[in-house]
């Protein structure tokens, strides 16, 4: 059953993407849960930045799939879904790109088509910085639309905790470490010394 959450919601700081963030989210899963049914905040567990928790990689097999939150969400499904849009694509478009042989194997969807579309412009940055910082307002804006327009339900709760988890990541970006790291894998892909 899909509840309302005033009172949760409207104690809540409104966010903006770029803004620090007002709380961690481990705080608001704690106070969300003292608001919420236990089905329901069971489902807050399942919303992460990671499309498949338990495993480091995508599925690597054609029907393999993530383990499904315990109930219904269609915030976390859409969520998910597009999530692994955008991955696939990055994969085989990154692929295409380095012109690796063999190209990409795996059975790449174009649905939702804005994660496809975001996928093949986040290839056309030098920066890696930029190009995650492209991907992750992508990836707000389709939070964004995954929530509807009912600030007070379950969904806007689900689609404020994925948000405080796309700040937090923005939030732990360190330029010069990461451009370290970038020039080191880089040269290791190449076979080159650092």
């Amino acid at each position: 059953m899909v509840g309302s959450y005033y009172y949760l919601a409207a104690q809540l700081p409104y966010l903006i993407y770029g803004q620090n963030v007002p709380m961690s989210s481990g705080a608001f899963k704690k106070l969300a849960g003292e608001h919420m049914d236990s089905s329901a905040a069971a489902v807050l567990d399942h919303c992460t930045l990671d499309i498949c928790p338990a495993q480091s990689a995508l599925p690597d097999e054609p029907g393999e799939t993530c383990p499904a939150a315990p109930a219904s969400s269609s915030v976390v499904s859409k969520w998910k879904e597009w999530e692994r849009t955008l991955r696939l694509n990055l994969a085989k478009n990154r692929a295409k790109k380095l012109k690796r042989e063999g190209g990409f194997q795996a059975e790449v969807p174009d649905y939702p088509y804005d994660a496809a579309v975001a996928a093949r412009a986040a290839l056309a940055f030098e920066s890696p910085l930029e190009a995650e910082l492209y991907l992750d307002k992508a990836r707000w804006d389709a939070i964004e639309g995954f929530q509807g327009l009912d600030s007070f339900s379950e969904s806007a709760i689900y689609a404020y905790l994925l948000k405080l988890l796309l700040m937090e990541r923005r939030m732990a970006f360190n330029t010069e470490e990461g451009y370290t790291e970038y020039k080191g894998l880089y040269a290791a892909i190449l076979g080159e010394p650092k």
